[in-house]
């Protein structure tokens, strides 16, 4: 272990995993360290035993919910945008084919009391039983507008500059309730909160045709598509990429303890009395703990079932946003369910999530109207995490730390994580226009 590398990578977690992968292809040389003796860090994937181990305590789950090893639950799990930054980072890497990819069959939104398929396009507008008919037609309008805008083309723009225009301004103009405006905002452009109204209108509009072309990708009932067996085959696949560009992964690595020189920059990591010099050192928050500050905290529940989640047209694999405004939080709540189909669970088994930011220390009671959609479960497991964002200045220590996971469950906060930090590394922005057919290949 006594030699130099350019990067000391310390944790297997989703964000660290990506910016090895990323850093390796880069031709720099990565040393990719973990205290765990399994892979993903708190984004790891666990069995059925090592769930109830967690969570119970003992290693004995009940024999009926089925073989052990049949599950792969993942502790963050989070679906991805079929042509999102993160598929596009994927296929940059080339990982994609350690991967297989199936899509997911429901994307659905709560608005008052009840769970409605998310409309994506002018065509699904006109049909959903979310908007009276007049609602509809305006709703229609701005959603051809939104389909056929092109930033490089004034002519789509209607007499509108969209680094300017606010979000607010751009949907009054159009005429849009409050009702229409909660699902576009926080189900189609994902926004976690209602700052984006006061905010210039370019990035929603991006974010909801990035939507819709996603939707398209797989003519299936949602934008997003999942990993078979989940995302713990993620850290693992970029693991047998890094070892393709002569990186080194080392797991059970103890202490792994961070060593700094005079100037308090990093000179190396120690573990067992070895030492690696390096550079410098990207890592979750648990290795560096002096250098973050807790940010909040996601409580979440964990459920077995026997069925997939009422309302939702039988899906096998489904999102449901509960907008903050409807449930009266300061924050979204998030559904995500997954089952068999994605080979997560054994035959007639669903795994559901329901996750969102803590703002008390009782679970059972703040994620009660996510619950409560998800009817009749076989088990349900109650947690709540801190979440910590970095303090340093990595200019002066040469340490980059990722940010917690948060309690969405879709990817599109935790890979702009992954690029800003990428760039702060390396002091360039990665190239991300890749051919996306790369990553459908997989598909069925």
């Amino acid at each position: 272990m006594d030699e130099e590398y350019d990067v000391i990578v310390l944790g297997t977690g989703l964000k660290e995993c990506i910016l090895s992968g990323l850093l390796s292809v880069d031709g720099l040389k990565v040393l990719h360290m973990d205290r765990n003796d399994y892979y993903g860090g708190e984004s790891t994937s666990l069995n059925l035993i090592q769930l109830w181990k967690r969570f119970r305590g003992s290693d004995k789950p009940p024999p009926h919910l089925g073989a052990s090893r049949d599950y792969n639950v993942d502790m963050i799990p989070k679906f991805m945008m079929a042509n999102g930054t993160l598929v596009r980072v994927l296929i940059h890497t080339d990982v994609t084919k350690y991967l297989y990819f199936k899509a997911v069959d429901g994307s659905y939104v709560f608005n008052k009391g009840k769970v409605h398929k998310v409309p994506a396009t002018d065509m699904e507008a006109l049909k959903s039983p979310l908007m009276g008919i007049f609602e509809k037609r305006r709703a229609r309008k701005f959603f051809i507008y939104v389909q056929d805008y092109d930033e490089s083309d004034p002519k789509t723009h209607e007499g509108m500059d969209l680094t300017r225009v606010t979000t607010r301004e751009l949907i009054a103009k159009y005429g849009l309730d409050d009702n229409t405006i909660d699902f576009i905002g926080h189900a189609l452009a994902l926004h976690r909160d209602d700052r984006y109204l006061d905010e210039p209108a370019l990035d929603t509009v991006k974010r909801m045709k990035l939507y819709a072309e996603s939707l398209a990708r797989f003519q299936g009932g949602s934008p997003y598509i999942y990993p078979l067996y989940g995302l713990g085959e993620l850290p693992q696949a970029f693991a047998r990429l890094s070892a393709v560009y002569g990186g080194t992964y080392m797991l059970n690595k103890p202490e792994c303890k961070v060593e700094f020189d005079d100037e308090g920059k990093v000179i190396g990591v120690t573990s067992e009395g070895e030492t690696a010099k390096c550079k410098k050192v990207v890592c979750d928050p648990s290795y560096l703990p002096g250098k973050v500050r807790k940010i909040g905290r996601v409580a979440r529940a964990i459920a077995i079932m026997s069925h997939p989640i009422p309302n939702t047209n039988d899906s096998h694999s489904v999102q449901i946003i509960l907008p903050q405004k409807q449930l009266g939080h300061r924050s979204d709540m998030y559904l995500f369910c997954c089952s068999y189909s994605h080979n997560v669970a054994p035959k007639g088994k669903f795994i559901a999530f329901v996750s969102t930011e803590a703002e008390t220390d009782q679970p059972e009671t703040e994620l009660k109207p996510g619950i409560d959609l998800l009817g009749p479960v076989d088990e349900i497991f109650f947690d709540i995490y801190d979440r910590f964002e970095p303090v340093n200045e990595p200019t002066l220590d040469n340490c980059f730390i990722s940010t917690s996971y948060d309690a969405t469950t879709h990817f599109e906060s935790t890979v702009m994580d992954v690029l800003n930090m990428y760039t702060m590394i390396t002091g360039k922005v990665l190239d991300l226009s890749v051919d996306l057919s790369a990553a459908s290949a997989a598909e069925e």
